[in-house]
């Protein structure tokens, strides 16, 4: 989700640093929902890409903070949350992904915030469609409840993104935890994974459902 197209970065002149570990995650998640809980208290919202997978336990780099929401009118909250934060991009609307986002610098670091507006229908997908909605793992940050895209979702785009330094821990943490193994087969068949990954994920044993992830099957996200 992190700006895919790549078609903004060439216009962020503030300078940003990675997240040092999940403490550095952490103080950063609190101090950017302590405003927006100011502006949109229970903003529906789900944490996605490494941070995600971070904020879970797996020990994986993490770049920045992306944070998807439904609409985007929370965008716009979420703007006015952090008014007093350096913009980096404003709100605004790309074509190219589909997506109305914006960046800021919360303590150095990229924290973004956007709608995926891709018509998808399919669960198997991180970032767009009902997958983010309907498969999460909620977190509590600092008093602050984040909920964060299941690890089976994020595993596959680091399948595709073929990135071993992210894949492997996230298979690590699956190894040991379990995994919902239902919906990592449906989310590698739906976003056509490569055959070559498939070897990688016959190790791995069912969850406990009860223990991870909550369901929520009612729940679509759309675009406003």
């Amino acid at each position: 989700m992190s700006d895919p197209a790549g078609i903004l970065s060439a216009m962020d002149g503030i300078g940003t640093r990675p997240l040092r570990d999940r403490h550095d995650l952490e103080a950063v998640l609190r101090a950017g929902f302590d405003l927006i809980g100011a502006v949109a208290p229970g903003l529906r919202h789900r944490l996605v890409g490494t941070a995600a997978a971070c904020l879970q336990g797996v020990d994986v780099p993490v770049g920045d903070v992306d944070i998807l929401v439904g609409r985007r009118q929370d965008v716009e909250a979420v703007a006015e949350a952090l008014a007093d934060v350096p913009c980096v991009t404003a709100p605004r609307w790309i074509e190219v992904s589909r997506q109305y986002f914006a960046r800021y610098s919360l303590d150095g670091v990229h924290f973004e915030v956007s709608t995926v507006e891709v018509p998808c229908e399919e669960d198997g997908w991180e970032g767009q469609g009902p997958g983010p909605w309907r498969h999460y793992v909620p977190v509590d940050c600092g008093g602050h409840r984040i909920d964060c895209v299941s690890l089976e979702l994020r595993l596959t785009t680091e399948f595709l993104r073929d990135r071993p330094d992210r894949y492997e821990p996230i298979l690590a943490h699956l190894g040991t935890h379990g995994a919902d193994l239902e919906l990592l087969h449906r989310s590698m068949t739906v976003r056509e994974v490569p055959e070559a990954f498939a070897h990688l994920i016959r190790g791995l044993q069912v969850a406990d459902r009860s223990d991870r992830h909550v369901s929520d099957r009612s729940a679509v996200g759309g675009g406003g």
